[in-house]
């Protein structure tokens, strides 16, 4: 256990961001905070303007939404069983060969949440079209149209290749890992982080945050499965339902259960501060 505390701390601690990362990083939060961007990347002249600004203005506060809807393995399906497809392959085979369906896995809240489905989930929490959101994704499965409901619910939304100029991403193109340090980086600097589905990335952001102590949603997979299958919900039971279930997951602080893993779950074991 002394080992996996120490490797917790140097998780959160010791790891250091590259300079050019940290540099765009600090420029996508400072234009989050303190100004909208234009709809088609930025240019230099915006951006002094951008800088100038920020000198005169009180910072804004910020969501990051971490989406993780890759598309899915088998392309030839329709889209309901491509749906359950996806969540038997992120399970690694734990229930490849089990006879669950793609209804009992979202019982469950083994499936990733949907783009429409964390619009919903957001919008019943009390996020709005004043919400600054900005999207942590890498290809999300559909593409533009997919997410399309998410632009229209949250206009004020932002993703890496709205806010950054095509030369500030010119270095960073077609390398999956430097666009991932980018997300990871803005997503430390939000006042707020949520994801749509518990991965690897956040995994590492919960544990990363929960040392600094900041603020993190965890949505409760298994209600949320349950309620989208419900047909005859109403949005205010729906909403009602969406906070209740989510009182614990907001804010608290969760401690480590022994089958968990102490770098997503650092208290009370970790030396960093918790």
């Amino acid at each position: 256990m002394d080992i996996q505390r120490l490797r917790c701390k140097v998780n959160s601690q010791a790891l250091a961001v590259v300079p050019h990362i940290r540099a765009l990083g600090d420029s996508l939060v400072s234009r989050l905070r303190y100004s909208p961007s234009p709809s088609n990347g930025l240019e230099i002249e915006y951006l002094q303007q951008v800088i100038d600004q920020i000198v005169e203005s009180e910072p804004g506060k910020f969501v990051v939404l971490h989406l993780r809807f890759d598309k899915p393995v088998i392309l030839a399906l329709a889209e309901k069983l491509a749906l359950a497809k996806y969540c038997l392959v992120i399970w690694q085979g734990r229930v490849l060969h089990s006879q669950f369906t793609n209804i009992e896995l979202r019982n469950q809240g083994r499936c990733p949440l949907t783009p429409e489905e964390i619009g919903l989930l957001l919008a019943a929490l009390g996020f709005d079209n004043s919400t600054r959101l900005y999207l942590a994704s890498h290809k999300v499965y559909g593409g533009e149209a997919r997410i399309s409901t998410l632009w229209k619910r949250f206009p004020l939304m932002e993703d890496k290749k709205r806010l950054a100029s095509l030369e500030e991403l010119a270095q960073k193109k077609g390398k999956a890992s430097l666009l991932a340090d980018i997300d990871y980086y803005v997503s430390m600097h939000s006042d707020i982080f949520i994801s749509a589905w518990p991965g690897n990335m956040h995994n590492a952001l919960v544990g990363h945050r929960t040392c600094e102590n900041l603020k993190t949603i965890r949505p409760n997979m298994a209600l949320l499965g349950q309620l989208f299958l419900s047909k005859n919900m109403s949005w205010s039971d729906f909403r009602q339902a969406v906070v209740e279930g989510h009182k614990t997951q907001t804010w608290q602080l969760h401690l480590r259960k022994s089958n968990k893993s102490i770098y997503t779950y650092p208290a009370p074991d970790s030396m960093c501060h918790v």
